[in-house]
């Protein structure tokens, strides 16, 4: 469903401040998979997620969405295919934008756009029926600025709105790591849920091993911007976060390792 090959991104490429983001990454994510993307900081997380996103064009390598070449594609033309949750509960909406008026947008992304009223008959009773499910009573409050709400309430608006249109592929970009606990816990649900009822096939970042370890059929763990562990099935049933822990300790000692051989070598050559 979802393929990349031999993706490749650097970023500052020839000056002191060069990073390689992803380097030579292939990744094949089938229909309906949930899967897991954890890291250190600087890993190629969300450099990964942009990439598919097409926020940015890659060095080298394919893209592939649904069997099509989409490398070259701007980002505006993917987001017919793809949806996404940031980050910051703020980013994605327009907040004094009503609920009924932000869903009435996500209604039309990646479509051509014309004169008509704002927000249909059609639209506004789909959304009051997706609110509701999320047992908020923000239902009967359609009329009021998205940008009032809490963030638990964006977040899980703007989840809903990401998949009001069944997107062949749903990015989450660590969509509860600015919640509460309460607020995040609620969320990562509800994401749960919509993937496995619309059986979309997703890419979630999340800094939370437990969220790593409960959630997904597969999890993929990156590290200077390549993929080190990869795991799924049963294998991922069995997974837990101590784990997952450990092996981001082993991570850190040899990143200590690493900049310990670089001090040396640094000091023979003084």
């Amino acid at each position: 469903m979802l393929e990349l090959i031999s993706v490749s991104k650097t970023f500052n490429a020839g000056t002191v401040n060069e990073v390689r983001g992803l380097r030579g990454v292939d990744l094949r994510v089938r229909e309906s998979s949930f899967t897991v993307v954890i890291g250190t900081n600087g890993s190629g997380k969300t450099t990964l997620l942009n990439a598919v996103a097409g926020v940015f064009p890659i060095d080298d390598g394919t893209i592939r969405l649904g069997g099509e070449d989409v490398t070259r594609w701007a980002e505006y033309r993917r987001a017919s295919k793809i949806g996404r949750v940031f980050q910051n509960p703020f980013t994605g909406t327009s907040p004094s934008l009503s609920i009924a008026e932000n869903f009435a947008l996500a209604a039309q992304r990646g479509r051509a756009r014309g004169l008509g009223p704002a927000v249909s008959r059609t639209v506004r009773a789909r959304t009051r029926e997706m609110v509701r499910q999320l047992n908020m009573g923000l239902e009967d409050r359609l009329d009021t600025a998205i940008g009032t709400l809490s963030g638990g309430q964006r977040q899980a608006l703007t989840l809903l709105m990401a998949t009001w249109q069944r997107p062949a592929l749903l990015l989450l970009d660590e969509h509860t790591a600015a919640l509460d606990p309460k607020s995040a816990d609620q969320v990562i649900q509800l994401t749960d849920r919509i993937i496995a009822r619309d059986r979309l096939a997703a890419l979630m970042v999340t800094h939370s091993m437990q969220q790593a370890a409960r959630y997904g059929d597969r999890l993929i763990m990156m590290h200077r911007g390549q993929i080190l562990f990869d795991v799924d099935g049963e294998r991922k049933k069995r997974i837990r976060a101590e784990e997952l822990l450990e092996r981001f300790e082993e991570l850190r000692r040899l990143e200590l390792l690493d900049e310990g051989a670089a001090e040396m070598l640094a000091e023979l050559y003084v």
